[in-house]
């Protein structure tokens, strides 16, 4: 959709360019002499209108190319919101010149104005700044799950000002699902708060661990052999391919721990994606609960009062 987007906005660009190339040459004929007074104003502001289409067009012919790319997600929206903004930019400066009749005259003039609105607008400023900071820090991209001052989702727009995610667990969760609710934060917030990102890009997961409550007399090797072939199961059908790298540092582990009723914990600490964490659970206990079940002798759960 994009694309398509992107080749009908350079077809409509292109064509006023010309048009409006077209319309500058043909006011050189003597039909238009009765306007002579005019024209000078009038040849300005075509060619000003020129250069901006001529702005635009550049700019989405890069937006065609970013878009065509094999850029990751946040990657490719980074580029096209930079691409969008220098655009913008140049065009105001255009307009400002064709207003100011003087290049010199408009960035001066363009300088104090900023200067009057950079009191007046501090906060906006300092949120275009730390979008800024976001776009070559890479602190998080569209499509990553984060946290920052208690709110946690998924990020899914950061403009020039603010960010937008989708909130994830909530004050009607108990688990990594959406709730379905937007939250929008202003950028400034990530130059004075920490950001946790479960999707960062130097690595696909995150770690997790499900515990399960045993008995001291239980078969501790068959339970984490239990465990670990469940875990390796769910790994190679849902992530398979990751199956063929085995990453040393993605290898499942069981531990046990003793909690503060009489019976003995064992945990699966497993590697995760950051939006799989609940089905990934679920998914183990499914696979392991059978193979445990199978050996009533050498697995004791919790059962009737006994808990």
């Amino acid at each position: 959709m994009k694309i398509q987007n992107n080749k009908r906005s350079i077809t409509i660009y292109g064509t006023m360019a010309v048009l409006l190339i077209a319309i500058n040459y043909l006011l050189d004929l003597e039909f238009f002499e009765t306007w002579e007074q005019y024209l000078p104003f009038i040849k300005k502001f075509i060619l000003s209108l020129f250069l901006i289409c001529i702005i635009f067009l550049i700019s989405k012919i890069v937006a065609k190319i970013i878009t065509a790319k094999d850029y990751l997600e946040g990657d490719s929206y980074n580029l096209l919101r930079i691409v969008r903004f220098l655009a913008i930019v140049l065009s105001l400066i255009v307009v400002a010149a064709f207003l100011l009749q003087n290049l010199v005259a408009a960035a001066v003039s363009f300088g104090l104005i900023s200067l009057v609105l950079g009191f007046a607008l501090q906060a906006p400023i300092s949120s275009f700044i730390a979008w800024i900071y976001l776009i070559f820090r890479r602190s998080y991209l569209v499509g990553d799950r984060i946290q920052i001052k208690g709110f946690r989702g998924d990020v899914i727009e950061i403009s020039y000002l603010d960010t937008s995610i989708l909130e994830c667990s909530g004050d009607y969760l108990v688990n990594d699902r959406t709730s379905g609710r937007v939250i929008r934060f202003p950028n400034s917030l990530i130059l004075r708060e920490e950001i946790i990102n479960y999707s960062g890009f130097e690595a696909p997961f995150i770690w997790n661990e499900t515990a399960l409550q045993v008995a001291y007399t239980s078969d501790l090797q068959f339970i984490e052999t239990c465990l670990l072939e469940a875990a390796s199961r769910d790994f190679k059908e849902q992530y398979p391919k990751l199956v063929s790298k085995k990453h040393k540092n993605w290898e499942p582990t069981v531990y046990f721990r003793i909690n503060t009723f009489a019976w003995m914990e064992a945990a699966i600490s497993y590697p995760v994606e950051p939006k799989d964490t609940t089905d990934r659970r679920n998914r183990i206990l499914r696979y392991a609960l059978p193979l445990l079940n199978s050996e009533p002798d050498k697995v004791k759960f919790p059962e009737g009062t006994l808990r």
